[in-house]
């Protein structure tokens, strides 16, 4: 490690040296490392890092000992696909700003949007939104694109595609030229990076290897027909000490799994696009804090959730993408996470194939897996 790389751990100013010491991190994650001296020098960085490496923080800690409290402007701008994502980017910057002035402001589509024009009146040093709203409100001249000095794309892969493309790319053509540019995502594919890079001016490139993340997390299947994914579900679901995240990549199927296991007394929540808002806040409020041990979600509305005691994801579908298995699997054994998780694959004939090129691919070992006698253990 350069001498340059370690010494800004030193250099933090009061009110994040004291959040540090509040939060879970023994010493800074590799892509913290590598990430924080390239944005404290104000180049543009890509950086791709495993989910659960502490990402949020390698781009929030060098920014926000570069925003000046005194101007009243948004200096930093974080772009992030989900409104779930939006949220738990302001909550990590609450948590780090403390006794320091700078002010924040979150806006996401869905919300009342006078109200959130009225945050911007205030002059919020930074904002966190979802593309459409922050475009919008650039468009209407309540968010000032030209005093951006940093803006960041979190989760770049959901940002970078047909949905979002065209919002981004107004709102980086309306800021400055001179303004920093941050990409960061678990998965960077390299169409996505071509993207990226017309945006950037000589950006630095970091990437952060799967296997440099720790603890590390057991990969397990059971083989059944998909009639018998749901009882295999209410099974695991039922074992001692579970707190799992299930994911499915359809809607309409997710609701018939709810109404299923309600049927048989199970205390469980669903998340997803088509959700409103207040009803996706409750559902993780009730999770984080235990009111239910399951939680039903889409890929979109899970995407960057860090909710760290989660130890069991299971997959109630195999996704096509790689880039999808992989980040399902990055919601357990996050940053401050007292053991390693799980990712369990109920799978049919066609996905068990799919699902072992994929831990061919990713060099992971694959356990099988069964239920008995309300555990799950190696078949």
């Amino acid at each position: 490690m350069s001498e340059k790389q370690s010494s800004w751990r030193s250099e933090l100013p009061a009110f994040l040296e004291e959040a540090w010491s509040h939060a879970d991190y023994q010493s800074p994650t590799k892509v913290q490392d590598k990430s924080i001296p390239f944005i404290l020098d104000g180049r543009d960085v890509i950086a791709e890092a495993p989910t659960g490496s502490g990402k949020t923080i390698a781009y929030l800690l060098p920014l926000l000992q570069k925003i000046d409290p005194e101007k009243k402007r948004t200096q930093v701008l974080v772009l992030a696909s989900s409104h779930e994502l939006v949220m738990q980017i302001n909550a990590e910057v609450q948590a780090w700003t403390k006794g320091s002035g700078i002010t924040s402001a979150s806006l996401i589509g869905g919300a009342n949007v006078k109200r959130q024009i009225d945050k911007l009146k205030k002059k919020p040093n930074i904002v966190m939104g979802t593309p459409g709203r922050v475009n919008e409100l650039i468009q209407k001249k309540k968010l000032k694109a030209h005093e951006f000095q940093t803006i960041v794309l979190d989760e770049a892969d959901q940002l970078l595609v047909p949905e979002h493309m065209k919002m981004v790319q107004q709102i980086i053509n309306s800021s400055l030229k001179e303004r920093q540019l941050l990409i960061f995502s678990a998965t960077l594919p390299e169409k996505v990076e071509e993207l990226a890079a017309n945006f950037m001016k000589d950006a630095e490139v970091i990437r952060i290897q799967q296997e440099e993340m720790k603890p590390e997390v057991t990969h397990g299947y059971i083989s059944c027909e998909d009639r018998e994914k749901v009882e295999l579900l209410r099974k695991a679901a039922r074992t001692k000490d579970f707190k799992g995240l299930a994911f499915m990549k359809d809607i309409g199927s997710l609701t018939v799994f709810k109404e299923k296991l309600e049927f048989h007394h199970l205390d469980l929540a669903v998340l997803h696009s088509d959700a409103k808002k207040e009803q996706r806040a409750k559902a993780l409020k009730g999770f984080r804090n235990g009111d239910w041990s399951l939680l039903l979600a889409t890929d979109v509305a899970a995407r960057g959730l860090d909710i760290p005691d989660i130890n069991y994801i299971v997959n109630l579908d195999i996704p096509k993408e790689i880039s999808s298995y992989i980040h399902r699997a990055g919601r357990t054994s996050r940053i401050g996470s007292q053991e390693a998780g799980t990712v369990l694959s109920l799978v049919n004939s066609v996905e068990e194939k799919r699902l072992k090129k994929y831990a061919r691919d990713l060099n992971i070992p694959l356990q099988r897996k069964e239920i008995y006698k309300g555990e799950i253990k190696d078949n």
